[in-house]
């Protein structure tokens, strides 16, 4: 299995994602939950790039982050066989939540809009406080001085 991939550079995170059959309708365009997934696979490896993944964020901090709010305008759509990227940027940092914008492009073509809440969340699924270190991570990255 490939490892996925990503690029963090300051205040952007660029996401490949090649359109495979199985994310189309009959006609070979991408159904619209799937850009769902492509943005959710590219938040996840942005955790990832920051140096844990979901699973580490649990075992380190007690915590997961938890979609509580997106919304999505399809502009424009992608089909079979296109390579199109996921643009992840943040919008805010709350006490327990991120605030991100996700866009997803063909070349110079934007195809979605998508604005995503994410709360983080404790083993009993209530809301605390984003631990000060994966803050900084954040912080980091959206400013430029991240290490990744």
């Amino acid at each position: 299995m490939t490892a996925m991939t990503g690029t963090v550079s300051a205040g952007i995170f660029v996401f490949p994602v090649r359109v495979y059959y199985e994310d189309t309708d009959a006609a070979t365009i991408v159904y619209h939950s799937n850009y769902l997934k492509f943005a959710e696979r590219a938040r996840t490896e942005l955790i990832r790039a920051f140096g844990d993944d979901h699973g580490a964020l649990r075992r380190r901090f007690g915590i997961a982050f938890v979609v509580s709010k997106c919304d999505m305008h399809c502009l424009s759509p992608a089909h079979l066989d296109e390579l199109i990227e996921v643009r992840t940027t943040l919008n805010g940092l709350g006490g327990a939540s991120i605030d991100l914008q996700q866009d997803i492009w063909r070349g110079d073509t934007r195809l979605v809009r998508l604005r995503v809440l994410l709360a983080c969340t404790n083993a009993d699924s209530r809301a605390v406080r984003i631990p000060a270190e994966v803050r900084q991570r954040f912080v980091a990255w959206e400013t430029g001085t991240s290490r990744n």
